[in-house]
């Protein structure tokens, strides 16, 4: 299907009641004791009360079970999956949300690049993983770079918002673009730039690629530093060897850079000064101001690629409203999970109940509340279960970019992932905190539970950019992500916490991910109430919500 936006990222100085999609007030979303009484149902309690451990944690044991074999896209696993999500949403009663259809079929491709690869720049041959990582999205075989001139674009932002632009009256076609990590902010927060150490989606790698790729550059380079990018060598050589996950395209990855790669620090450092340059004094220049230079060196490398294509599915299942039913607020979970390793001894199940059985089980629980609530609510809730999250937000890449629902009656999304296991909280934590105005819903839905929000730990790590709502967020969508927060409600619960919270966070992506009959739900319970509170009152609310004054994406119809 077309997309129907302009570019991904504009300028945040547009008028936000200009771009309103709706025929409702231009007024902005801001009045928390209106919104607090707006879901005009007259069995609201009674629905929101009745959500509990019970409808939560059954769904939860039975989707992470050894039954569904860890719930890997294309596998028999996907199959229980996906025919237990519909079987839930039917008794919901819960309409199919594609056509007659529970199901959206989402056609993945399978990239392997052989090890075998090192890259030349000037005299230097740098190794595969140990000092850099490279691989290519397009479906060729063979995808070489050949004296390729190297240009280093600093932050490699065009950032109209914020007068920035590194590609600046530069041409970078055929040539190789060498970028630094996160945003110009992160490292100099004090100069006002951007948001502070708080990163944008200027400073994701992804947009890196994406920037050099709409520039026309053969090559985009990106030099990891472990501070800016919030994580160490050894996660990008391990994420960005062996088989690499996408999803099929069109144009076989033509519109893409041929080559997109990695170096470290020492080898960035070494490339700079065999080109005459000081690395450090050069990152200087382009913290200051839209910086670009030549560097008079040229990069050589062949990656040579495999494929392997396959089919996976999203359930989408939708509850028409009772009087906008065109306009859609969009609850999304993915269902998928690492599914299982044979060459393991003992347990070689990834259950993933934490991540992600816990916000499947959730919307299970959710689309049941809504389906009781009288009258329904004014504007149509569809919930969104997909694919191959794990494997780079895929099945939200491919709906959003594909959607069943048009996005312009995308009034909101709602994302759940890696719900709280750890007892109910005092507050809060809001990623990306600060994005948009579907937060003044969330403040008075955590308002009636006695909690306040608070911004997410590591703001500087763009956990926005890594679930999602980010698929929706991208495409104009206000999109929120808000989790329990890190303030245990009582002392009981902080003992409880100190105790499990060691083994959650040990177990994110082990086989050791498993559901526990000592998992205390109350802050599931706590966080699904509030967010089935938020839906409803924007699914009455007389105006759409608006992505804040500064934030990087808005509505483009």
């Amino acid at each position: 299907m077309k997309k129907i936006f302009l570019p991904l990222l504009v300028p945040a100085l547009l008028s936000v009641s200009a771009c309103t999609p709706s025929n409702d007030s231009e007024t902005k979303v801001s009045d928390t004791d209106t919104l607090a009484t707006a879901h005009e149902t007259t069995n609201f309690d009674s629905v929101y009360n009745s959500i509990s451990d019970a409808d939560i944690r059954e769904p939860l044991k039975i989707l992470s079970s050894d039954e569904f074999e860890g719930r890997l896209p294309t596998t028999e696993g996907e199959k229980k999956t996906i025919d237990y999500l519909v079987s839930q949403f039917k008794e919901a009663g819960l309409e199919p949300g594609n056509g007659d259809s529970y199901l959206q079929k989402v056609a993945l491709m399978e990239i392997t690049a052989t090890p075998d690869m090192t890259m030349t720049i000037g005299d230097n041959r740098f190794a595969y993983k140990e000092d850099m990582v490279a691989s290519s999205k397009r479906e060729q075989a063979s995808v070489s770079l050949n004296d390729s001139e190297l240009v280093f674009v600093g932050y490699g932002v065009n950032a109209p918002e914020y007068k920035w632009n590194d590609y600046e009256g530069l041409d970078v076609e055929g040539k190789t673009v060498v970028i630094l990590i996160n945003d110009p902010g992160f490292e100099n927060p004090k100069s006002g730039k951007f948001q502070g150490t708080t990163m944008t989606y200027y400073g994701r790698w992804s947009y890196k690629y994406e920037e050099a790729s709409r520039q026309g550059a053969a090559a985009a380079i990106i030099v990891h530093e472990s501070a800016p990018a919030s994580y160490g060598w050894s996660v990008v050589a391990n994420s960005w060897s062996g088989p690499q996950y996408g999803l099929v395209s069109e144009d076989k990855g033509a519109s893409r850079v041929a080559v997109e790669g990695w170096l470290t620090l020492d080898a960035a450092k070494q490339v700079f000064s065999d080109a005459g340059l000081d690395f450090d004094a050069e990152k200087a220049k382009a913290m200051s101001g839209p910086y670009n230079k030549a560097m008079d060196i040229t990069a050589s490398v062949t990656v040579k690629n495999t494929f392997k294509k396959s089919e996976s599915n999203n359930v989408i299942a939708t509850l028409p409203g009772s009087a906008f039913a065109d306009d859609h607020i969009i609850y999304t979970a993915h269902w998928d999970h690492l599914g299982k390793d044979e060459s393991k001894e003992g347990d070689q199940i990834y259950n993933g109940a934490h991540d992600n059985a816990t916000g499947s089980a959730a919307m299970i629980a959710m689309a049941k509340a809504y389906s009781s609530l009288t009258p329904r609510p004014k504007r149509s809730i569809s919930f969104l279960v997909v694919t191959a999250e794990e494997q780079g937000l895929l099945g939200s890449k491919y709906y959003a970019a594909n959607p069943v629902i048009p996005l312009e009656k995308t009034v909101a999304n709602i994302n759940m992932d890696a719900m709280n296991v750890l007892g109910k909280t005092k507050n809060v934590a809001v990623v990306g905190m600060g994005k948009s105005e579907l937060e003044t819903y969330l403040r008075a839905a955590a308002k009636k539970q006695g909690r306040v929000l608070t911004q997410e730990d590591k703001p500087e790590a763009g956990y926005y950019y890594r679930s999602d709502h980010f698929s929706f967020a991208k495409q104009g969508v206000p999109a929120l992500y808000a989790e329990g927060g890190d303030e245990p409600a009582d002392e009981e619960t902080a003992k409880y916490r100190k105790r499990m919270n060691v083994i959650v966070t040990g177990c994110y992506h082990q086989v050791c991910d498993e559901y526990r009959e000592n998992w205390d739900m109350g802050g599931i319970v706590q966080d699904t109430q509030m967010l089935f509170d938020v839906g409803v009152n924007v699914a009455n609310a007389p105006m759409w919500p608006q992505w804040n004054e500064g934030s990087e994406f808005q509505r483009q119809y």
